[in-house]
């Protein structure tokens, strides 16, 4: 654990969070010091949430740690219970409280409380916020699923999504969807929107669909081998993985694959000339390693972009992620350091970053467009619109998200081409404004103000001693932003190699012929 100003994932107590936050007559009381509070910010403010998370805390103070912290404990797991009378109880530590070892599984068990009382134990130095999702929901599986006649028609739990996740709750009405096309019945839901009661009940499908491996990957194992009950490996974002997911299913079912795929709108696109413009965008993809894999598919196959790098937080996947990218060409990064992926993007340099929030503000200093594709996320990326990434619906809006960003991206390239031109020089009106617009004399230059996303660019010092003239830098300026870093530091390098100190027009298309060979 270190000090960082950002985090791809917190603690795995506020994973233990997620998952009560997401159900229904479940509360947790968490071991934990006064400013440890700050959690409820994350549910309430980013994910909007109407109502806190169901979590009691006993917010000891350093001067209680001379005292009875044990006993604030079990005065707040009594309280919790007499107050919300939940139909059972997770418990456990937060970081700091897990440092004074008070054993809060172990007082919980003496107290006989007359509901369910689940220990969590979550190595808050060693592991992180996804362990803490999966652990947590495994633990509780396990206390009340029990095996079971089988429902009458064919039926599937969906689990998986939790608080927080990266557009979980419109990915449950599209996989549901997807499962009524086929004549299957959905069975539980789990977490989001469960209850204690209908863990318990979770026997009665017939089969499991994993959709976020990070959070439910342990319970499905479990189940598998307790319940009987297998589980599917494909997760359906994207058009290819959307039908690889329905003849997955079709075959854990006993059914016939069914795909009605005429919500679907984009293959219209990919046969348009417009389509011509995305192929071979080169991308680099980072984030949770669900997304990430299956992302990558689409960007390649189903976009035609180039994929240059990609990588993941969660070192649980690390593995997965690393021979993904042995197939890919590409070098893969884990890290839990955002500036290790900065480094990375600005040494790729990209035509566009898909990632997290992290990514946006780094695509942003780096003048490179991003496409938000997985969590963690800012409150932008939960939209009160059905907005989800998986199924047919899902593909629409990954190709949207895919899509604008690189559009917009070429109309501001556009903007910089003809920034002289009398309509849209800096200093010109709007152009709707026709007579508005103020012309620019023949003689006046233009403005040397430069544009926000030439601002990576412009900010970087030359390399040693070289200095650019400034014919060089207006024919600079006249390459796309996203890759105008790139040009730059390739031509400052040329200029250094041959013992050039003034970097003229001339030296900017002599570096260019070199590295075009």
């Amino acid at each position: 654990m270190k000090l960082t100003v950002w985090t791809y994932e917190g603690p795995p107590h506020v994973g233990a969070m997620r998952v009560a936050t997401a159900m229904k007559g479940l509360h947790y009381v968490l071991h934990a010091p006064q400013g440890d509070t700050y959690a409820d910010l994350l549910f309430t403010m980013i994910e909007r949430r109407n109502h806190r998370p169901p979590v009691s805390y006993t917010t000891f103070q350093a001067r209680d740690l001379g005292g009875d912290t044990a006993n604030l404990f079990k005065t707040a797991l009594q309280d919790a219970y007499e107050r919300f009378k939940p139909q059972a109880l997770i418990v456990g530590s937060s970081c700091t409280a897990e440092l004074i070892q008070d054993d809060p599984e172990g007082m919980s068990a003496t107290m006989g409380l007359p509901v369910p009382v689940i220990p969590l134990e979550l190595p808050s130095y060693q592991r992180k916020e996804n362990f803490g999702t999966d652990e947590t929901f495994f633990q509780i599986v396990k206390a009340l699923a029990r095996p079971m006649g089988r429902s009458a028609h064919v039926s599937a739990n969906l689990i998986g999504p939790t608080g927080l996740g990266f557009r979980h709750r419109d990915d449950i009405t599209e996989v549901t969807a997807l499962l009524e096309e086929m004549g299957i019945a959905v069975n539980v839901v789990a977490p989001m929107g469960a209850t204690p009661a209908d863990i318990a009940r979770m026997g009665a499908a017939h089969f499991n669909v994993l959709m976020y491996p990070e959070h439910a990957e342990a319970a499905a194992r479990w189940a598998e081998r307790n319940l009987g009950q297998p589980y599917t490996r494909v997760v359906p974002i994207g058009v290819g993985a959307t039908h690889d997911f329905i003849a997955e299913v079709a075959k854990l079912a006993g059914v016939a694959p069914k795909a009605d795929d005429s919500r679907l709108r984009l293959p219209w696109y990919s046969r348009s000339v417009d389509s011509t413009y995305l192929t071979g965008k080169r991308v680099f993809l980072f984030g949770d390693a669900t997304h990430v894999k299956a992302m990558a598919r689409v960007a390649r196959d189903e976009m035609g972009f180039e994929v240059v790098g990609l990588g993941c937080y969660n070192r649980e996947y690390a593995r997965d992620i690393r021979a993904l990218a042995k197939e890919y060409g590409v070098e893969a990064l884990v890290t839990e350091d955002y500036l290790e992926v900065e480094q990375t993007i600005e040494a790729l340099a990209p035509e566009m970053i898909l990632g997290t929030q992290m990514e946006r503000h780094i695509g942003k200093r780096l003048g490179i467009p991003c496409a938000v594709i997985s969590a963690p996320v800012h409150v932008q990326d939960f939209p009160a619109r059905y907005s989800p990434v998986m199924g047919w619906e899902g593909a629409n809006v990954i190709f949207d998200t895919l899509v604008h960003p690189l559009v917009m991206g070429l109309e501001e390239h556009l903007l910089h081409m003809f920034r002289e031109d009398f309509e849209f020089h800096d200093e010109a009106g709007a152009s709707h404004h026709g007579g508005a617009a103020r012309l620019r004399a023949l003689d006046e230059s233009p403005t040397d103000e430069p544009e926000p996303e030439m601002a990576a660019a412009a900010a970087m010092p030359a390399e040693g001693n070289v200095v650019w003239l400034s014919d060089a830098e207006k024919e600079l300026k006249k390459i796309p932003f996203f890759v105008r870093g790139k040009a730059k530091r390739n031509t400052e390098k040329f200029a250094l190699e041959k013992g050039v100190t003034q970097i003229s027009v001339e030296t900017l298309y002599e570096a260019k012929a070199h590295y075009a060979r």
